[in-house]
């Protein structure tokens, strides 16, 4: 048996559904809370429990949910249209066989998931689908657990891409110094900037760099690990893009129309422009900004709100899977936050850091909490100012421990599957099926930011 076969079936055995995953997180992180924590007593016990309810339903969070569920679902609404479709149809009428099917959903994945970490995820899922349903109809064999792998490496890259969560968020006037709200040290506030912009981030020649190299790593070790692997010609139902036309009547006019489609269209990009045009000179970007963007996006694309409003409800059943278990997320997070132990695991790694280390151990700590708050935004709000405090403290720039967060946050996503829940209800895999070969993809690009963050 070869070391592939070997870690897909010892997945298949250990690795329950991402619902029975998050609820044992839960438990494991209660247990560690109770007796790390100095919480080892019932008023201790308490305290967890009132901390896990209190997190679930935080509005903060519950808002940022909102957020992250409709750059989810206007992503997936976005691949959905006809210009988008078109194009992965031309993606997929060139692959031949299982090794030019990974490089071509590897590359075009990644891509993506750098503009829009939602439309990345969506947009991998259907392009795995679009080849596997391809496969079928031509008659050629691929491997498709490894398919549906390459269709979700774009979540290795999100957050170093434009819409990253944390230096988003860096970028928006005040936030950092909002993060230590009720902290009283003024030393710190003092030496914090109103904002760090986005060229210095996600648009720094490093990054772009770092980027640069991934997408050419990543594709060649999924060709090698292509050419190892079991291959058969999927057997799943092959789905049409496009509903039938049918005879409108009445008022049903107005939701076929293409004039009112695009009027509304081209008045949701006029006023993203009016409003945001400042923002995007100096390459400062929010999540609210590009959900506005894709919004208009989407109608335009669609040309009518009947055909916005069919993919609208194909999207909500990819995203509900996601939405029910952010509270269970959000109940971690606020055990984590109000027991103090995520400021243990950062602080730990930044007591023994130097100037030059301190990047490599923000990187470490940052995967390891992922794996209990998979949120990018969630976590750097409450990891946010071990960060920057040991960044200052070090005399480590503050946009590099930022992108180092964003690295180690983003590269275990591809070990903790909730974030693949969208692309394995549109691809009908699970995740012990995927998690083989995300796990080799882990290790992959977990070398390249640390050589990367030591030599920067």
């Amino acid at each position: 048996m070869n070391s592939a076969a070997f870690i897909e079936k010892t997945f298949k055995k250990l690795i329950p559904a991402p619902f029975t995953l998050a609820v044992l997180l839960t438990l494991l992180t209660m247990l560690l809370a109770f007796f790390f924590t100095g919480n080892s007593s019932t008023d201790g016990a308490i305290t967890i429990l009132t901390a896990w309810q209190t997190g679930m339903w935080e509005p903060a969070l519950l808002v940022f949910a909102v957020q992250m569920m409709l750059i989810l679902v206007l992503g997936h609404i976005l691949v959905l249209s006809r210009p988008v479709a078109r194009l992965t149809a031309k993606l997929t009428s060139v692959v031949k066989g299982n090794t030019s099917a990974v490089l071509i959903v590897s590359v075009s994945t990644m891509l993506v998931a750098f503009f829009n970490w939602g439309l990345g995820l969506i947009f991998g899922a259907i392009m795995a689908r679009k080849v596997a349903e391809a496969a079928k109809e031509r008659g050629f064999s691929i491997n498709y657990p490894l398919i549906g792998a390459a269709g979700y490496v774009g979540l290795m890259v999100w957050h170093g891409g434009i819409s990253g969560s944390a230096p988003l968020k860096a970028a928006e006037k005040g936030h950092l110094a909002s993060l230590f709200s009720g902290v009283e040290n003024e030393e710190i506030l003092s030496r914090l900037p109103e904002q760090i912009s986005a060229e210095t981030t996600i648009f720094s020649s490093w990054n772009l760099l770092l980027f640069g190299i991934l997408l050419i790593v990543i594709p060649l070790v999924l060709y090698l690990v292509s050419r190892k692997t079991p291959i058969s010609i999927p057997d799943l139902t092959v789905t049409k893009n496009f509903k039938k036309s049918k005879v409108i009547t009445g008022a049903e006019k107005l939701d076929h129309s293409k004039i009112l489609a695009l009027f509304f269209g081209f008045l949701l990009l006029a006023a993203f422009f009016a409003s945001y045009y400042g923002e995007l000179i100096k390459g400062n970007l929010t999540p609210n900004m590009l959900n506005f963007l894709m919004l208009g996006l989407c109608i335009l694309f669609h040309g009518s709100f009947v055909s916005f409003l069919d993919a609208l409800d194909e999207a909500i059943i990819g995203a509900g899977a996601i939405l029910i278990q952010f509270p269970l997320y959000f109940g971690i997070m606020g055990i984590m936050k109000d027991t103090g132990m995520v400021n243990q695991i950062a602080l730990f790694f930044s007591e023994i850091a130097t100037e030059q280390t301190l990047p490599i151990f923000t990187f470490f700590s940052a995967g390891l909490v992922n794996i209990f708050v998979p949120s990018g935004g969630g976590q750097w709000a409450i990891q946010g100012p071990v960060v920057l405090q040991s960044a200052l403290e070090l005399g480590v720039p503050l946009n590099k421990a930022i992108m180092a967060f964003a690295y180690g946050d983003q590269i275990t996503n591809m070990l903790q599957p909730f974030w693949a829940l969208p692309l394995l209800a549109i691809t009908r895999l699970k995740a012990r099926e995927i998690l083989p070969y995300t796990l080799i993809m882990l290790v992959t690009g977990s070398s390249i930011f640390l050589i990367g963050l030591w030599l920067i």
